[in-house]
């Protein structure tokens, strides 16, 4: 049982697609129609701010290359793509923890709110940013692809007409269609048409676009989704307490796990068959995400039950 992605266990219901979407090269029509109705589903000011890419992961380096090679600066500990794309792109890049400090960078990349551990940066804090790198022919990178469970009101998207910004915004996550292949980048209207020339024609496919227009505009899906998976990530926060597994931050599609019995409780979940994210640099940080079934929360309850078991029967140290 895999537990270890932050993509939505409950994916937007399948549907049959029309024979011209596989047929078919991909429609302009169609095309900026999902632009359309991205902005509107997202907060960008107009759908001529919207590029839409096969998955904001091909994008990431795009995005890097719009300024000549600097100094590029991650606030972490996040996404690792980030900084392997802006080094791709040629920038000497390095991870910082504190957010003032990414007002040296030329490129200034962060996630919003932040995977593993769900922090976020309010949009006051992230405004000002902007406007000194944008002073200085700089840009900041904000990857929301969690804000659809996110605090909305913290969304970039609505200022990237300014300038100086880029909001990435995943689709496959939160609709739990990782498969389909689509993501966007907001932005001013001339870096959009950048990125729209360096991806080409026909580059979203014709199914994404059939699943990108029925899903960003069926808003009664999306505001009944975002309440059941509010309710089951505190569910598993209930679930993980019982067994003295302590949360320290997440969204509503993934918990993130930070305390000194991390690794044993991430080898025995593996040993019961269930995956969860570790992180070798952070062998005391576990990320978790939501069982998508009852058979699946009763075996996760199981695995855990076997754990504290495992705790149970380990001799305590002298003097503890």
């Amino acid at each position: 049982m895999d537990l270890s992605t932050g993509i939505n266990p409950h994916s937007y219901p399948l549907f049959e697609l029309p024979a011209t979407a596989l047929s078919r090269l991909p429609e302009a029509a169609q095309l900026r129609e999902l632009a359309e109705i991205a902005a509107t589903a997202y907060g960008a000011p107009s759908a001529s701010h919207v590029a839409a890419a096969p998955g904001t992961q091909i994008l990431l380096p795009r995005v890097a290359s719009l300024l000549r090679p600097g100094k590029a600066l991650v606030l972490g500990p996040t996404y690792a793509e980030h900084a392997r794309a802006a080094a791709i792109a040629g920038h000497a890049v390095a991870e910082v923890s504190d957010f003032n400090a990414l007002a040296d960078a030329d490129l200034a990349v962060l996630v919003n709110p932040n995977n593993p551990d769900g922090q976020v940066i309010e949009k006051p804090r992230l405004l000002e940013l902007a406007a000194l790198l944008r002073a200085k022919g700089g840009l900041l990178v904000v990857d929301e692809a969690f804000m659809d469970v996110g605090p909305i009101e913290q969304s970039l998207a609505g200022d990237v007409g300014a300038g100086g910004i880029v909001v990435l915004r995943s689709f496959g996550k939160f609709f739990g269609l990782a498969g389909v292949r689509l993501g966007f980048a907001l932005a001013d209207q001339l870096t959009a048409e950048r990125l729209d020339a360096q991806l080409g024609p026909w580059a979203v496919a014709g199914p994404a676009l059939e699943y990108g227009i029925r899903a960003l505009l069926d808003a009664g899906w999306q505001a009944t989704m975002r309440q059941r998976l509010a309710e089951e990530a505190m569910r598993l926060d209930l679930l993980l307490g019982r067994f003295d597994v302590p949360v320290a931050g997440g969204t509503s599609l993934f918990r993130y796990l930070s305390f000194a019995e991390a690794p044993s409780l991430f080898s025995v979940l593996g040993e019961q068959g269930v995956l969860v994210r570790h992180f070798a640099e952070r062998p005391g940080v576990l990320r978790v995400g939501l069982p998508g079934s009852e058979p699946e929360w009763q075996r996760l309850e199981s695995a855990l039950a076997a754990w504290a078991a495992r705790r149970k029967d380990v001799p305590k140290e002298i003097g503890q």
